[in-house]
């Protein structure tokens, strides 16, 4: 550590359904194709030259019916020394995954769970991926950032420390009731820490309430620059004391016309290649267990404490 500004870069390892045609961890994990290969291998090499490594939130619920092949994933990216952490898109569950738990079949997103059911999720699949890397996740992001107070609840009593599902994108978009607009670290009443996705606030003529979040591949509304680029709008510049980038395992791939993810060259390699040599030129580039011994620390504060009933599930929302 030697700069005292921090970068996580955070990417949620999914292969949902409507994403690909077949072969989904192949490849929207892999990201194997005839023509050439741009996955989480690639993103871990990019990594390597500059000493990163990567946080891997990956989903065991979107590809259910590929469980072996995840677990595959899992254990690679643990055996490569890789950040690897929860993440959960329940509502892709099948009907027979609820019934062989005795529970009623629901295909429910986060932010319509009740506590029971949000903490059985979190607890089942804490456990799934606990066997794989013989360790306890640290942290967790619902799948689509949807989530409720239910979620946080949860994640407090199976010893999850860490929660990255602040996002005002996604109270934009109505995929979760609060959140709040600012990028660092604060606490929530139950003793979890919050840590946003970076993103801004972006004042567009007639769009309301439009905000953008810090990602690869690099929106037109927020990007990374140089420090002497700093004065150009819609830009995030190295005096950020700390930047939470959020990535997908399909980040280096293109969309076909029919919207599945596809391989078509290393454009998005080299541009990804590129950008971390600049974060990693003004930032350290830290995990989840460095984040915390961090916060510990005292070197990366929290704000202040939000009381999590402001994230509370209305009742008949369920």
């Amino acid at each position: 550590m030697k700069k005292n500004r921090y970068a996580l870069l955070t990417v949620d390892t999914e292969a949902l359904p409507k994403r690909a045609s077949g072969d989904h961890v192949k490849r929207l994990m892999w990201g194997e194709f005839e023509k050439g290969t741009a996955g989480i291998r690639e993103m871990c090499s990019l990594g390597d030259d500059v000493g990163a490594r990567h946080i891997f939130f990956v989903d065991m619920c979107g590809a259910y019916a590929y469980c072996e092949e995840v677990a595959k994933v899992i254990a690679w990216l643990d055996g490569a020394g890789q950040d690897v952490q929860l993440h959960a898109h329940p509502e892709y569950l099948p009907r027979s995954f609820w019934q062989e738990h005795g529970l009623e079949a629901a295909r429910t997103h986060l932010d319509r769970c009740d506590d029971a059911r949000a903490e059985f999720i979190i607890t089942h699949f804490s456990k799934e991926m606990a066997a794989i890397t013989g360790k306890k996740p640290r942290a967790f992001r619902a799948g689509s950032f949807r989530w409720n107070a239910g979620t946080i609840r949860a994640l407090a009593k199976t010893g999850i420390a860490l929660s990255f599902n602040n996002s005002m994108c996604a109270v934009r978009d109505g995929q979760c009731l609060h959140s709040l607009p600012t990028n660092l670290p604060y606490a929530w009443s139950n003793g979890v820490i919050e840590v946003p996705v970076t993103e801004r606030h972006i004042v567009l003529p007639r769009m309301r309430d439009w905000w953008c979040r810090l990602q690869y591949p690099e929106s037109r509304f927020l990007r990374y620059r140089p420090w002497w680029c700093s004065f150009l709008p819609f830009s995030v510049d190295r005096a950020a004391p700390l930047l939470v980038y959020l990535l997908h395992s399909w980040s280096l791939l293109c969309w076909d016309e029919n919207g599945h993810a596809a391989y078509v060259d290393d454009r998005r390699i080299e541009g990804y290649r590129k950008l971390l040599k600049r974060i990693a030129k003004d930032y350290d580039i830290i995990t989840t267990v460095e984040l915390l011994d961090l916060l510990v620390s005292g070197k990366i504060a929290v704000s202040h404490t939000e009381d999590l009933s402001k994230a509370e599930l209305p009742k008949g929302r369920a």
